[in-house]
């Protein structure tokens, strides 16, 4: 199992819909484990989702809260209750910014095998479940975003000020 690099802002995977995940073999599981090594060798991480490394597939893995895992072809059910905390991306390093959010989730999925895998979550967990899900519809966080904290986001992602790969 290897850390990938993350692709970052700009790249069209990023905003490329991915595709449902049908087979469930050792590529897979190579790819889940390629994953979780990208994201526990992050700075600031919370979750990693396939297309930020390359891969069209609906596949994300987690560490939030003191949980661990990994979703395949996840959908939620959001709260009505909100939060609105910073949130920020491995895929715009660096900028962080007041992102509303579901405060409670419950997410449906498989896992690597194929089986049925339900996690409930609220909070920093909640956020990050999707977060990640987004990023597999081809959403980023910045999409969310509304009035002035959006015109910001913007005008700092154009202006490159979001530290980029290799940069000091």
């Amino acid at each position: 199992m290897t850390m990938r690099p993350i692709r970052i802002i700009g790249d069209p995977v990023l905003r490329t819909g991915c595709e449902p995940v049908t087979t469930f073999d050792a590529g897979l599981r190579a790819l889940v484990g390629d994953l979780m090594d990208t994201l526990l060798g992050a700075p600031g991480r919370a979750g990693v989702a396939a297309n930020q490394i390359g891969v069209s597939a609906q596949v994300f893995v987690y560490d939030a809260d003191g949980h661990r895992g990994h979703l395949i072809n996840p959908t939620l059910e959001l709260s009505e209750q909100l939060q609105d905390d910073d949130e920020g991306c491995l895929s715009i390093p660096g900028l962080y910014f007041p992102t509303p959010r579901a405060l409670h989730v419950t997410a449906h999925g498989v896992d690597q095998h194929g089986e049925p895998v339900t996690i409930t979550g609220s909070g920093f967990l909640a956020r990050a479940l999707q977060h990640e899900t987004d990023h597999l519809h081809g959403r980023l966080y910045v999409d969310t975003l509304r009035g002035d904290t959006r015109r910001r986001a913007l005008r700092e992602i154009r202006a490159g000020r979001f530290a980029t790969p290799g940069a000091s």
